[in-house]
């Protein structure tokens, strides 16, 4: 069977060979499991709740709830260090993978049954819910993700990764939005609780990374306050470590906040749940995958450094697509151009970003520095989306907005620019970017 498969592999036009080894097919299926849990208290949330007659502010408020993927750092350690017990022997990923898959599947249910119309402030509290269940899941999938992966295989295992994510928000976000429509809420919402079943399966199929290094136990208090804040310690003794969490800041505030407001112009411009739906999954997702394609052989040729300045230039100018799409108004041809364009800068970086931020963690604190990079990367733009961004889109309208938010992206192509100039950019990487094999 082994052969069979290697031959038919070989087979293969050499430029997508790579997407169809062992390791990047499951970080599609971790990538799926990955991104339901965000678009469920995210662009799916925000519709629900604009359906029920609620106010922009308190839409975009809501926004807040992805404050635990920001904060998700503060116990991802737990994750790399606690030894769960009876199914802890089937491995550290594992374990904590197909535990924290069960608990986003419940909190995702309870966020269905809750009525937006007669209790807002339980659906706030279920929202928080799949929010820290969703970022406890992302800080096991990522490091699962990281560990099984090769170093060569990094970028395109991210790209894999981010097909999924978006398959995993698209899909899950289109269905909830289908059903919805035609037997409500609560239906949609228990239906989409199965799309954290793929992530669980690669766990059964997959079996534990073999680039996973087991920590240290520790004994005593004062060695377990230690091997807290190691991953933190470890990464800030590297030269120019701050420079380059700057970057992780700055680097994504623009396309966030574009990002989490697109369904409140969407509703505002008057498009149907069916259009969304359509373009979301249809247009959205077919150039998202040639995105995420030219990605891969931007990273193969140019390699990680332009490749990830190329993709932050277009990343910031796919903002600017929605600023002429809230000018023209409600039409189809105007939003599949926006977002198109939007998936396609973020299909390339997809792969080169996530990839360089995967490289930067050490092997020993996978599950922690990952988290730690992840929710910088988008700490900012979530804060500002949930205190001022609805009050600023009334006050200066959409087309401002968006022309803001890609104004406000320009300091990350800078400061990347910068780091490579300055050679930061290759001396920040980590042993996951230069050590081990994988599966």
């Amino acid at each position: 069977m082994t052969g069979r498969r290697a031959s038919w592999q070989a087979r293969l036009p050499e430029g997508i060979r790579p997407y169809f080894e062992a390791a990047p097919l499951a970080a599609l299926a971790l990538g799926i499991s990955s991104g339901f849990a965000f678009a469920m208290i995210g662009a799916t949330l925000a519709t629900r709740l604009a359906q029920h007659g609620v106010t922009k502010s308190a839409v975009t408020a809501f926004a807040l709830t992805f404050l635990a993927y920001n904060f998700k750092f503060l116990w991802a350690p737990i994750v790399d260090n606690l030894r769960l017990p009876w199914i802890g022997r089937f491995g550290q990923r594992r374990s904590w993978l197909w535990l924290v898959g069960v608990l986003v599947m419940a909190a995702v249910a309870f966020l269905g049954i809750a009525d937006p119309g007669a209790a807002l402030y339980t659906v706030a509290i279920a929202a928080v819910a799949v929010g820290v269940a969703g970022a406890t899941f992302d800080i096991v999938i990522d490091a699962y993700r990281i560990e099984l992966l090769e170093p060569r295989q990094l970028g395109v295992g991210s790209g894999m990764s981010q097909y999924g994510w978006r398959i995993g928000a698209a899909a899950a976000g289109a269905l909830a939005l289908v059903l919805a429509t035609r037997l409500g809420w609560a239906a949609a919402y228990f239906a989409c609780a199965a799309f954290a079943l793929p992530a669980m399966a690669v766990g059964v199929v997959m079996g534990e990374p073999k680039r996973h290094l087991e920590p240290a136990k520790p004994h005593g208090v004062a060695e377990a306050v230690v091997a807290y804040f190691s991953p933190l310690t470890e990464f800030l003794r590297r030269e120019g470590a701050l420079v380059v969490l700057a970057f992780v800041l700055i680097h994504k505030i623009g396309d966030t906040l574009a990002n989490l407001t697109l369904r409140l112009l969407f509703q505002e411009l008057g498009f149907t749940n069916d259009e969304v739906a359509f373009f979301d999954v249809g247009v959205g997702f077919a150039a998202l995958i040639i995105g995420v394609f030219v990605g891969g052989i931007l990273y193969g040729r140019l390699g990680m450094k332009r490749s990830v300045l190329i993709s932050l230039v277009l990343m910031a100018v796919s903002n600017f697509s929605f600023a002429a799409l809230a000018a023209a108004g409600h039409t189809n041809v105007g939003m599949a151009a926006a977002v198109a364009f939007e998936n396609f800068a973020s299909g390339i970086g997809g792969v080169t970003v996530v990839a360089y931020l995967s490289a930067l963690c050490n092997l020993r604190f996978t599950a922690s520095q990952y988290a730690l990079l992840s929710a910088l990367a988008s700490i900012a733009g979530r804060f500002i989306t949930g205190t001022t961004v609805g009050a600023l889109i009334d006050a200066i309208g959409f087309v401002n907005f968006y022309v803001l938010t890609t104004v406000v992206a320009l300091p990350g192509v800078i400061l990347f620019w910068f780091m490579i100039r300055s050679g930061l950019a290759d001396m920040s990487i980590g042993s996951a970017g230069t050590v081990g094999e994988a599966r």
